[in-house]
């Protein structure tokens, strides 16, 4: 490095130089020590007080040159810029050539006036050691180097070229390549030094961007030598173990510091031998990854990289938040968000789980729960109040069952219940039928009290043989015997409810078949004046008529069409075989078809009405179309404005059954109707019971008061037609008392004998009638 090149350092590192001049000072001290002792020693062989000026000059130097090192002492090193640090250096420079003109300056007294050889040889050797130790103590400064080396040295050279001796110029000569020796020397320390400091500059900027990075990271980290033994922390590692100060856990043990940390126990004994034999099979390389849950609160997941010298990387974060996430979402997967149990696919897996466990043979129990009548609650609470009426029995159902059963909701108001093994049957019955009888009785949602049935089937087996879907099957045969005998029983399965399955799956069949074969019929109840002489109307009633089994009745092969979903399809066919017959008869003959839900929830109705309308040519006024109240209750909005539309193509819209739905009088007024059809519950008896008989006139002053006609249906004897026509209470009478359902043919015939014969004995009437 070039003398002038200090100016182009940057200012850290011509700092650090300067600093290295100022360091060491106990060599100034023992150099001085020395200077003095030797100018003392040629004192004493010369009686020269020369020499006693210049040692008089040494220590004032070295006083002078203390001052100076303790001031640089108490200089703010960080404040200096470029010119200040110039300063310093300067001032060093000045004691130091100072020091070596003395050296100097005695060296060629000795040599040109003394002519002592001891004088000489002290002189020049304490000069020529301390051109030695110039290299290391000065070589911060290049300008220090060069002038005390000249200082130093061209006294003896000018001394030993004055001497006029071939030899003597020849030493001085030689002096020559010591000097340029020393400054080489003072140059490559100072370029090593430069480097160095260059580097640990470098180094330091590293290591603070890795200290940064590395207390930074949102991961934990521990870097473990051979012995498990932590080198290195971060601060992330101590916030998540609750460890304090980074610096405390150095050089400690793994162990040590899972088991009591640096501030407080956060780990049992067990807990703590738990995990570090689950981090040591992670760290001999047997597993990627570990999960090991701290506490209920704290999930750390942990991955180790092994160092070539045997020690370990351990890398963890906390994970809890995922943890919980995940177990959000596998209790959403498991679960039925609505109630808590667990769901169906789940349930399956606890009871493959039960069964795998047991560790004896014997029976087990299936069963299957269904709120009787919970559709009435949606429709007249709403199903806010119905959800909340599950998740009741749903708390019920866990209180009631707690660990003896695994209960589940399967769908909608359906539960099921596995009861694992137990010795004797009849003990597992009995819980089985404890359990319905508790899941009976009063339930409070949202401050309405409902006094719950519960129709259940059941079936037990021996637990070595149960197999879930089997048992699900046979179960759902025993709750459907329950609720085709008396809601809210509880049946067990039997084996004849198999053979009943499959005759009632074989007879789905056959009605699909008939639809396809135009297999069903179609028969007609007239609908008289209330007198008898006139028909008005036909109700059209689907019939069929079994090639095996003989006639089926209508309650069972609907009932078997909505379960296979095909009451559409009835309906299609006895409207398009309806307004056929209807034709036939009288012009003033009207013929009606009633129509389910499953027509009125979807407005292609309207279009198919109107294209068999147009298809077989029949007036829309001669076609009636009855809607039952159960029909009204399911979407009422779009129920109504389907039968506006229908209505506005001229057809009489009618409520069928009235009467016997939960809100009828509120469909009066509502929805578009033209005729209100009485129920046949409301006929019975009304003789004998006269509350009945008052709710019939009201239920009909009512209506006419609203403009509609009254059909009163079910009307079987002569005294009920005479009371009814006394008060006037229908404009139609339907009923076994005038005439039973009857062939199509059979109307045009029953309506020509009644035209031609006014008056009919109605005793004899009915005989007549009731024959086709």
């Amino acid at each position: 490095m070039k003398s002038n090149e200090q100016s182009a350092l940057p200012s850290d590192v011509y700092l650090s130089f300067v600093s290295s001049l100022y360091e060491y000072r106990q060599t100034l001290l023992i150099g001085m020590l020395s200077h003095v002792v030797t100018f003392m020693l040629v004192l004493a062989k010369t009686d020269d007080f020369f020499y006693l000026a210049c040692a008089a000059s040494i220590v004032l130097i070295w006083f002078i040159r203390s001052i100076g090192m303790r001031q640089f002492d108490r200089e703010n090193l960080a404040a200096l810029d470029f010119r200040g640090i110039r300063r310093w250096e300067n001032r060093y420079n000045a004691g130091a050539v100072c020091a070596t003109v003395t050296l100097g300056t005695a060296c060629g007294y000795a040599i040109l006036v003394s002519r002592d050889p001891f004088a000489e040889l002290a002189c020049i050797s304490v000069t020529l050691a301390t051109m030695v130790s110039l290299v290391g103590r000065n070589y911060g400064s290049a300008r220090a180097v060069v002038v005390m080396s000249l200082s130093a040295c061209a006294p003896i050279i000018i001394g030993l070229l004055a001497l006029m001796d071939g030899f003597m110029a020849l030493l001085a000569l030689l002096m020559v390549p010591f000097i340029l020796t020393t400054w080489s020397m003072a140059r490559g320390v100072r370029e090593t030094l430069h480097k160095n400091v260059l580097a640990a500059r470098e180094i330091s900027t590293i290591a603070g961007r890795f200290d940064l990075a590395l207390n930074n990271m949102p991961h934990g980290l521990f870097m473990l030598d051979a012995d498990n033994r932590i080198l290195v922390a971060n601060r992330r590692a101590c916030e998540l173990l609750n460890l304090g100060d980074q610096a405390h856990v150095k050089d400690c043990h793994l162990d040590t510091v899972l088991r009591y940390g640096v501030r407080h126990t956060f780990l049992e004994q067990d807990q703590a031998k738990q995990v570090l034999k689950q981090l040591d099979h992670l760290m001999k390389g047997m597993q990627s990854r570990a999960l090991i849950p701290f506490s209920d609160d704290l999930f750390l997941e942990f991955s180790a990289s092994r160092r070539a010298d045997g020690g370990v990387v351990l890398i963890f974060e906390d994970v809890t938040a995922r943890v919980r996430a995940e177990k959000k979402i596998l209790q959403m997967v498991r679960f039925d968000t609505l109630t808590g149990l667990p769901n169906r696919d789940y349930f399956s897996e606890l009871v493959s789980n039960a069964l795998a466990d047991r560790k004896s043979t014997g029976h087990a129990g299936f069963m299957i729960l269904d709120v009787a009548e919970f559709k009435h609650v949606n429709d007249t609470r709403g199903h806010i109040v119905g959800d909340r009426l599950l998740c009741a029995i749903s708390e019920r159902l866990k209180n009631v069952t707690g660990d003896r059963a695994v209960a589940a909701r399967l769908m909608g108001d359906e539960f099921v219940l596995f009861f694992p093994g137990e010795t004797n049957r009849r003990d597992l019955e009995e819980r089985i039928r404890t359990v319905h009888a508790q899941m009976r009785g009063s339930y409070l949602a949202s401050g309405f009290t409902f006094n719950i049935l519960m129709s259940a089937g059941y079936v037990i087996a021996d637990s070595t043989d149960f197999r879930l879907e089997d048992m699900q099957v046979k179960a759902d045969l025993a709750l459907f015997e329950s609720k085709s005998r008396d809601k809210g029983s509880c049946t067990a399965f039997e084996a004849e409810m198999d053979a009943h399955y499959l005759d009632r799956q074989k007879l789905k069949a056959d009605l699909r078949e008939a639809l396809e074969t135009d297999g069903l019929s179609v028969a007609y109840q007239p609908m008289f004046v209330s007198d008898g002489s006139r028909i008005e109307c036909c109700e059209a009633l689907a019939r069929w008529t079994h090639r095996e089994r003989g006639p089926v009745s209508p309650i069972v092969f609907i009932q078997l069409a909505e379960e296979i979903g095909v009451v559409s399809d009835i309906t299609h066919f006895m409207l398009r075989q309806a307004c056929r017959d209807c034709l036939t008869w009288p012009k003033h003959i009207a013929v009606s078809v009633n129509l389910s839900i499953l027509d009125l929830r979807n407005s292609e109705i309207v279009s198919i009405v109107t294209d068999i309308l147009s298809e077989t040519g029949l007036d829309p006024s001669r076609l009636h179309l009855e809607v039952t109240e159960s029909c009204l209750m399911e979407e009422a909005a779009k129920v109504r404005s389907i039968l506006q539309e229908l209505r506005a193509c001229g057809i009489t819209i009618a409520i069928d059954d009235f009467g016997t739905g939960y809100s009828s009088l509120s469909y009066l007024d509502a929805l578009p109707l033209d005729i209100i059809k009485i129920d046949r519950s409301f006929v019975r008896n009304i003789r004998e019971d006269a509350r009945r008989f008052k709710l019939l006139r009201g239920m009909v002053n009512l209506s006419r008061e609203l403009g509609l006609k009254i059909v009163i249906e079910g009307v079987e004897t002569n005294d009920q037609l005479a009371l009814i026509n006394e008060y006037k209470c229908a404009d139609l009478v339907q009923g076994y008392v005038f005439a039973a359902p009857m062939p199509s043919v059979a109307i045009e015939s029953l309506s020509d004998t009644l035209l031609k014969k006014i008056v009919v004995p109605k005793r004899r009437n009915r005989r007549v009638v009731q024959a086709f």
